[in-house]
């Protein structure tokens, strides 16, 4: 069982709290769980990474924070409804003339299975969430909130979703005045709701419904079920229970606390990502860099740190203000915006830096690159900055340090070749405290332990593939590299789970089983369906040993991949976060099932274990076997 998210608590906690103050409604239409599959996408910053476990994962603690102790079955209380959105396989917003108001995407039902639907059936199945978004694109010609298959069959009754299916907003209007997919608007209507869908977000239903029921293409009970859906939610939230209810006492004091304010602080600091540090450059010394330049479009960014579909913010900390906290500071933005469109500006910026102990250059994207309806064309940084990068790396007196601001990845090859710049931090946008995390982080007040939750590409990948192309899986026979990780093989600038640390740690497995047994009636079979075996008996424990072999407290996340026995494709199927004291050890238990997490998808979307040998990987450096073979018994380890 996962555990809920504290972020997310807080977040429901102040919800609550605003509803009760009539300033907020008790639906939120998060989170985004599509998988990033493109690294150009401009919703790229809603999104937690590439990994289907990983975004699994995310979205059961994510749910289970929002709703608070209203996620079990039945008609358990909510504190908020959280949406699970957007399904399916839906990212890309505006691409080369394509968008997704009429983009058709072509998936096969393997990528189904085992990428794009992943994060969906655990929000439902293991997340208990409220509600599911079905998205705007068609999948296989069909359109996602009039796909009975998608809908009705898979999130309804496979699944077991209790709560309501809501379209994204105008969804049933597109798939008719836009798609044309019905001849009549009462045909649309009558399609949806067929389909499965409760709730439009929209006034489409509200128009056609009545005209669907009268000329028989949907009957009043499938319209009275559909709203039992929606209604069933609002009781589960207690909007008819009047003023009293288990969170009637949440109310302003209970918004932007002292608490949640360092909750803020604290989940900024544990996002940031250290991808180059030469010898050890960082953590700077208040001591010996008294004077910092702080340079770049994003130094003194305050609105560009919380990204988009983000509250009112309770107060902001700049980098520029984080920075000063630490030392006395040297402003200059060197580009008008993150667009940079001149180099105006670079020489001051350079004299800047050649009389500064340090230079910190606070470069990246904003929402004017970058956003909803706004799809990447390149991967490298905007107008000139990489010039300004360069420019200031050369006359800076100290060491360079580049902070790199953006929701999806960049290609800073440069950079990283570049001696001159000493280390690169990527922040995300890090939020209201962002630039108080950033200063910690530069100052050694917090140890970077995040790692990158996708690959980062160079720009030439973007040449080769085509954002309509939804296959996961490479194809060199049509010069195809493939999408993510786990199926793209080629140069990266950065790799998917890269992130230093300022100390260094080491792993090692304690125990492990070597041997599985797959209970099963076909000894014949060289691949066991999981609906044709006991997943119970299925778990597996590894005890892992992580040791701090450096001199400063830190955290470390492990990560545990698996290689099953038909291809090499290597798969993430455990991460955990620990800390560990300078010179001390952890143990780690991770507890692994073989059908959830040691399963390859066949073309048809079938999950099935094969038998032979399965390759666990912790990290980069440690490798263990576990030989899977048929049996009539149940399980030994």
């Amino acid at each position: 069982m996962k555990a809920s998210s504290p972020c997310n608590e807080v977040v429901s906690d102040e919800g609550r709290a605003m509803y009760n103050g009539g300033a907020a409604g008790l639906t939120f239409w998060s989170p985004n769980v599509n998988i990033l599959r493109d690294p150009r996408w401009g919703s790229c910053q809603e999104t937690p990474g590439e990994d289907p476990h990983l975004v699994a994962q995310y979205a059961i603690s994510y749910v289970k924070g929002l709703q608070g102790g209203g996620g079990g079955r039945g008609t358990s209380r909510l504190k908020v409804a959280a949406c699970c959105k957007h399904y399916t396989a839906y990212d890309l917003d505006d691409w080369n003339g394509v968008d997704r108001y009429h983009f058709n995407a072509k998936v096969s039902r393997q990528d189904l299975e085992d990428t794009y639907n992943v994060p969906f059936k655990a929000c439902v199945a293991e997340g208990n969430v409220a509600s599911v978004m079905c998205s705007y694109n068609q999948i296989n010609g069909k359109p996602s909130c009039a796909d009975p298959t998608l809908l009705r069959d898979t999130i309804r009754a496979q699944w077991r979703l209790n709560g309501y299916i809501v379209s994204d907003c105008d969804s049933v209007g597109v798939l008719f005045e836009q798609q044309h997919y019905t001849r009549f608007p009462e045909d649309a209507a009558a399609a949806t709701i067929k389909a499965g869908l409760d709730l439009d977000c929209g006034p489409f239903l509200a128009i056609h419904t009545e005209q669907a029921v009268r000329t028989g293409k949907v009957s009043e009970m499938e319209v009275n079920y559909a709203l039992a859906n929606t209604i069933t939610v609002q009781m589960r939230l207690g909007m008819f229970d009047g003023p009293n209810g288990p969170y009637a006492n949440l109310g302003p004091r209970d918004v932007c606390t002292p608490a949640h304010q360092q909750l803020a602080l604290q989940a900024a600091r544990e996002g940031i990502v250290l991808l180059k540090n030469i010898g050890r450059a960082l953590p700077l010394s208040p001591q010996r860099h008294r004077t910092v330049a702080v340079i770049g479009p994003n130094s003194d960014a305050t609105v560009t740190m919380i990204g988009n579909y983000a509250g009112v913010p309770c107060g902001y900390i700049s980098p520029l203000q984080g920075i000063a906290r630490y030392a006395r500071t040297v402003h200059q933005h060197g580009c008008m915006g993150v667009a940079c469109p001149g180099n105006q500006q670079f020489g001051v910026a350079e004299v800047a830096a050649r009389h500064a102990d340090t230079t910190v250059l606070v470069m990246g994207l904003d929402q004017s690159i970058e956003a909803e309806a706004r799809d990447r064309v390149s991967l490298l940084l905007p107008g000139y900055q990489q010039e300004l990068i360069s420019r200031v790396a050369m006359a800076s007196r100290g060491p360079v340090v580049l902070v790199l601001m953006s929701g999806g990845p960049i290609d800073v090859t440069f950079a990283k070749n570049d001696p001159r710049v000493s280390a690169i931090l990527w922040v995300g946008y890090p939020g209201q405290a962002g630039g108080a995390a950033i200063a910690d982080v530069l100052f050694g007040a917090a140890n970077p332990g995040g790692k990158l939750p996708m690959t980062w590409y160079p720009q030439d990948y973007v040449a080769k593939v085509a954002m309509t192309n939804m296959d996961m899986r490479a194809d060199p026979a049509r010069g195809y590299p493939g999408r993510t990780y786990r199926f793209y093989k080629g140069p990266v600038v950065f790799p998917f789970g890269a992130g230093f640390s300022y100390t260094r740690f080491s792993q090692s497995i304690v125990s492990a089983p070597a041997i599985v047994s797959v209970p099963t009636l076909d000894m014949r079979k060289t691949a066991v369906r999981t609906t044709h075996t006991n997943c119970d008996s299925l778990n597996l424990n590894l005890h892992i040993h992580v040791k701090n072999t450096g001199d400063m407290d830190g955290t470390h996340t492990l990560l545990i991949f698996s290689k099953p026995p038909p291809a090499a494709t290597k798969q993430l199927v455990a991460f955990q976060k620990v800390h560990v004291a300078a010179g001390a050890q952890q143990r780690v238990n991770i507890n692994i099932n073989a059908c959830k997490h040691l399963t390859v998808a066949d073309q048809f979307g079938v999950r099935r274990i094969f038998m032979g040998e399965h390759k666990i990987h912790v990290g980069e450096d440690i490798n263990h076997s576990i030989t899977f073979h048929a049996s009539l018994e149940q399980i030994k380890v």
